[in-house]
């Protein structure tokens, strides 16, 4: 994806389109525009953020040798190929455009360690067999809803994995980046005439990293890259073309080996909801866990509602929350997890579900869904406190941090309580 585009005031007409799907059939578009032309481009050198021989080089993704990696929005995998040679990395390249799969297949399709990939990054990340150790994407980034891709992003990179793109900073025309998490028209120029209309999301570098940061990975550097410097004129007049204000930003971040927890918030709860349930279902697909809409990664769970009891609350909310059935005889209780927010007194209860039937899905008017299972060395960043804490009495070797809590185990699971 290296056309660069400028400012466009054409977003009306793809107005009842979502932005996502209208940059697909752009950059088929561009594929078909290419592969008419039979265009081919040079081997890579190095990786070009942006522009050529421009922005960090291929350190800047660490050590690469023998490392699962990832490009993602790979185009003609150019530079996936580079890694596979010249590193001996072992690469997936993706893309959501079948004709830049084609042009790929066509150059690269017979490398060993490559694998080509037509597929959407976010359904890709989420049904990734193993985590990656290295994420990188040039310039792809800005055409994918961050909301949609950040928390598959943040899953399917490895505890202690490096996640490297560039974004959009400045326009060829000089529009800079904006406060707002919202897709903006842009322009993408064809070599040879032509050009169509994408949508980018084009936010400041302080709001990536805040997005970056909310889904549990922790920005190491950021790095401007600029246009070269114009040649000198060449016509006698002396007269020279302006300097191209386009720049991009290039980041790099890293999930951390330990998972971090999310607080909770500091409002009181209502005066029936000072006890909650978290739920922990785990099996031979690993654990089960939702993403609340804030962005936390949850157990199924809730508050207890009045006349309950703790067992019954479990296998209720779990049915609601996730549509699967248990019953109460199939919840065995952990304990109860104080702490406090603001000088009030927050009580869970973890439990385990031993027995359940059906299959998760998201249930109407719940707030949290994308029910996945999970491996316990593959834990999602961002856990909800509660869910935590609840985790860590269950199984006390997990790399989870968060806030602390007194735990009170249940049913003689300890002889004594303990600060979890």
């Amino acid at each position: 994806m290296s056309q660069l585009p400028s400012s466009d005031d054409q977003g009306s007409r793809i107005g009842r389109s979502s932005p996502e799907s209208v940059n697909a059939g752009a950059w088929q578009a561009y594929a078909a525009h290419h592969l008419r032309r039979g265009t081919v481009l040079a081997e890579a050198e190095r990786i070009d953020w942006g522009f050529p021989d421009a922005g960090p080089d291929d350190a800047f993704l660490g050590e690469l040798k023998g490392r699962r990696v990832l490009d993602l929005g790979c185009g003609t995998a150019r530079h996936a190929a580079r890694l596979v040679r010249v590193h001996e990395a072992v690469v997936d390249a993706v893309d959501a455009a079948p004709g830049q799969i084609e042009r790929a297949r066509a150059r690269y399709g017979a490398l060993p360690g490559l694998r080509l990939l037509h597929a959407d990054a976010v359904a890709h990340l989420r049904a990734a067999a193993q985590p990656y150790d290295v994420i990188y994407s040039v310039n792809a980034v800005p055409f994918i809803d961050p909301r949609r891709l950040l928390p598959a992003l943040a899953t399917a990179l490895a505890p202690g994995g490096t996640l490297c793109f560039s974004v959009l900073h400045t326009n060829s025309r000089g529009d800079g980046p904006t406060s707002e998490l919202v897709a903006r028209p842009e322009t993408l120029r064809f070599a040879g005439g032509g050009e169509t209309t994408v949508r980018m999301w084009v936010p400041a570098p302080e709001v990536w990293e805040a997005l970056l940061a909310d889904h549990g990975l922790r920005v190491e550097e950021v790095v401007p890259v600029t246009a070269p410097a114009p040649a000198a004129p060449a016509d006698p007049a002396g007269s020279s073309h302006p300097a191209d204000p386009a720049a991009y930003r290039v980041f790099r971040a890293r999930r951390p080996l330990r998972v971090a927890a999310r607080p909770r918030t500091d409002l009181p709860p209502v005066a029936h909801a000072a006890l909650g349930v978290g739920a922990v279902l785990h099996g031979p697909r690993g654990l089960l866990l939702g993403r609340h809409r804030r962005g936390t990664w949850e157990l199924p769970g809730g508050t207890v509602e009045p006349g309950e009891s703790l067992q019954e609350t479990v296998v209720r909310e779990l049915r609601e929350e996730t549509g699967l059935r248990a019953d109460p005889s199939d919840v065995r209780l952990l304990g109860t997890l104080l702490d406090q927010v603001d000088g009030v007194v927050r009580m869970t209860v973890g439990a385990v579900v031993t027995a359940w039937e059906g299959e998760p899905a998201d249930q109407p008017g719940e707030s949290v869904g994308d029910w996945r299972w999970y491996a316990l060395d593959c834990l999602p960043p961002s856990l909800f406190v509660c869910s935590a804490q609840s985790l860590t009495a269950w199984r006390p070797d997990l790399p989870i941090d968060h806030a602390p809590a007194h735990f009170t185990p249940f049913d003689g699971n300890s002889a004594r309580p303990q600060d979890q």
